[in-house]
């Protein structure tokens, strides 16, 4: 109940949070990566031992292609992500990661991606998204259609969509600044992670909103008076001990991931790892204290 008595707090700290979240977008910008702005990705692997990566990019930067980025794959090879090339740029790279001869190299593919795809990918990615939240809303909506009272049940949905909306915010805000700051890059990897957060955050909301359904129910079978507030907090304690476990389980497994993973899944691992922390803070300190608020409008 502490919760859900304190709750202008929780809104005030939500506010800042997606205020920071919302300045580091406007401010440093999405570095987006090739899947989206259109380039190169050549992959390699060394049948012998593998140069350091800080080596080879010490030689890549002295190449005429641009801005690169080079990561570890599995214990013999590179992903090099670069603007797209020529054929004479592209054997000119196999040479550089080869020391020039020093090293076996081999060339496992080669993929370039126009910026027409990209665009393509990108505009796709937000359909994806788009559609994803539509369905939430009207999913939420038919599911507590027989408890819509004191709040309509397309409200739950809307509530919802708010704290997705918080759960999205933060990862892509963190990841702005990690682009300035250390170059990390926009991917379909960061989509499908957004996609899973979506999942993940509203399944952990209606949990705390189905018991909230279930206590309204009880309530008015037993013929209860019983606030709106008071029900809504007593589902909160029901229910925030497992959304914090099994928040607590997911998240140790991408943190292992993160940092006993491969270099090329780091990303994912930590979008989905904000986006846990996120999800386990709007379902209990955003969404079910804006319910209680709706509720209190809808009775004056």
């Amino acid at each position: 109940m502490l919760i859900i008595k304190y709750r202008k707090i929780f809104f005030i700290l939500t506010v800042l949070i997606v205020a920071s979240a919302v300045f580091s977008v406007s401010f440093f910008g999405l570095n987006f990566g090739i899947d989206f702005t259109g380039g190169a990705i050549t992959e390699i692997s060394y049948p012998s031992e593998r140069p350091s990566k800080e080596v080879l990019e010490e030689r890549l930067s002295h190449l005429p292609i641009g801005g690169f980025s080079i990561r570890p794959t599995d214990d013999d090879g590179y992903i090099l992500r670069t603007r797209d090339l020529s054929e004479e740029e592209r054997i000119g790279v196999l040479e550089t990661l080869s020391l020039n001869g020093e090293r076996e190299v081999v060339q496992e593919r080669f993929n370039s991606i126009g910026p027409t795809i990209g665009s393509e990918l990108r505009n796709k990615a937000f359909v994806a998204i788009g559609i994803v939240v539509v369905a939430i809303i009207l999913f939420v909506a038919f599911v507590f259609r027989k408890v819509s009272e004191p709040v309509s049940s397309w409200k739950y949905g809307i509530v919802a969509i708010i704290a997705l909306i918080h759960d999205v915010l933060v990862p892509v805000g963190i990841f702005a600044f990690l682009g300035y700051a250390v170059g990390a890059e926009i991917d379909i990897l960061f989509v499908m992670a957004l996609l899973a957060i979506l999942g993940y955050s509203v399944n952990d909301t209606i949990v705390v909103f189905d018991r909230v359904r279930e206590n309204l129910r009880l309530n008015r079978e037993h013929g209860s008076k019983e606030e709106f507030e008071l029900t809504v907090g007593k589902s909160l304690s029901q229910t925030y001990t497992r959304s914090i476990n099994t928040s607590l389980t997911t998240l140790f497994v991408l943190l292992a991931l993160f940092f006993f993973g491969s270099e090329a899944t780091q990303n994912f691992a930590l979008v989905l790892a904000t986006g846990v922390i996120a999800g386990t803070y709007s379902s209990i300190f955003l969404a079910t204290p804006l319910l209680v608020a709706i509720g209190k409008r809808a009775l004056k």
